[in-house]
């Protein structure tokens, strides 16, 4: 037996692995029909917690303000910002009585930490269900905090929503971006739908006081500077206290990184939280990257010596297109589907870019909350 026959024989067993996530994992997601729940109208508060973000919040804060919904207060925290942020904030609460001002100074033991410039927050917090988005982010409708909210109920403490970004015309950067959130949004929302919850946005995140307080807050990850969002989700949600929410309504937009250096400088950021996820999610994870890693370095050997190029040929498309239908689907369900047409060429330069990121992060390690 040759080389190049392992080589096949090892493109068949990743293509079977991959046949696995898309079928049993991703296609919880895809196919997950629309569940109607029933507006609860329960004392919601929204966080945001604010860093040198004045003229964001000047055009974001209106969208906040605007929600339809009868019971909600906006908790506004200025995390030893050195702009206007604080003034800014400060101007809308002298117009809107439902907002809150949580003005955080750097202290010396979490010297530029959001987490607990958060903690202060959710500690003013008056209402016991919070939801969460950043300050540079906008709802995309004014049902956001009713749709997200809708999804509480006495066994489900966690909604995990999708936080996209905005689009911008001829720019390969930015679907690049949109892309790469995509494939996160479906992963994170399949494997909560598969019983194995690990993530979630902070773009777009809700869950109640008594999960927080019930966990000692982030004091489990305290020292680590990124992770508010995911770490904390991979720490307490489980399969029966999880819930998705996918409505159109409810997504939130997000200003994206217009150069490379600054996504792949944010990438690093987000990427080195995943290290201190629980060794169930990392081992899956890392499953599922390396296999579409081996799927194109098999592919690329195979199809370049034309060794049994029929057989290889045929299973090449069977991943592709049942990739395709998967994802396809999904996309539709998010608002992405302008994304495909650069599919998969996206995909093959999105796993070169995290292969990358990941390198650079063994090298030295990313700078943090700004």
């Amino acid at each position: 037996m040759g080389v190049l026959d392992f080589v096949l024989y090892g493109f068949i067993t990743v293509v079977i692995i991959q046949a696995f996530f898309y079928v049993f994992i991703f296609g919880r997601f895809a196919f997950l029909k629309p569940t109607h729940v029933t507006q609860k109208n329960i004392a919601v508060s929204v966080i945001i917690c604010a860093k040198n973000e004045a003229e964001n919040l000047k055009t974001f804060i209106p969208s906040i303000l605007d929600q339809d919904y009868p019971d909600f207060e906006i908790v506004l925290i200025n995390d030893s910002s050195n702009d206007d942020t604080l003034e800014v904030i400060h101007y809308f609460s002298k117009l809107h009585s439902n907002i809150k001002v949580v003005d955080v100074k750097n202290i010396e033991a979490f010297w530029g930490n959001k987490k607990y410039a958060l903690t202060l927050g959710i500690k003013a917090a008056k209402n016991d269900y919070l939801l969460f988005t950043d300050a540079d982010c906008k709802p995309v409708s004014k049902h956001w905090i009713k749709e997200m909210s809708s999804h509480f109920n006495n066994k489900k403490s966690i909604v995990l929503g999708y936080g996209s970004y905005s689009k911008i015309k001829n720019s390969f950067l930015n679907k690049l971006i949109r892309f790469e959130t995509l494939i996160t949004a479906v992963t994170y929302f399949s494997f909560t739908k598969f019983g194995l919850p690990y993530m979630g946005v902070g773009r777009n995140l809700a869950y109640t006081k008594k999960e927080f307080f019930d966990a000692n807050g982030f004091i489990n990850h305290i020292k680590i500077r990124s992770g508010d969002d995911d770490l904390f989700i991979n720490q307490i949600a489980t399969q029966k206290n999880t819930a998705i929410c996918f409505s159109k309504n409810s997504f939130t937009e997000s200003i994206p990184k217009t150069t490379f250096a600054a996504w792949f400088k944010q990438k690093r950021r987000h990427v080195s939280t995943a290290k201190h996820y629980k060794k169930k999610h990392k081992v899956l994870l890392a499953l599922l990257f390396i296999s579409n890693l081996l799927f194109w370095l098999f592919s690329l050997i195979l199809f370049t010596t034309l060794f049994n190029w029929k057989i290889i040929l045929g299973v090449f498309l069977f991943r592709i297109v049942l990739q395709y239908i998967i994802i396809g689907i999904s996309s539709k369900k998010l608002g992405e589907t302008d994304l495909l047409i650069l599919f998969p060429f996206i995909e093959i330069f999105l796993i070169i870019s995290q292969l990358t990121i990941f390198i650079n992060n063994l090298i030295s390690k990313p700078n943090h909350w700004k």
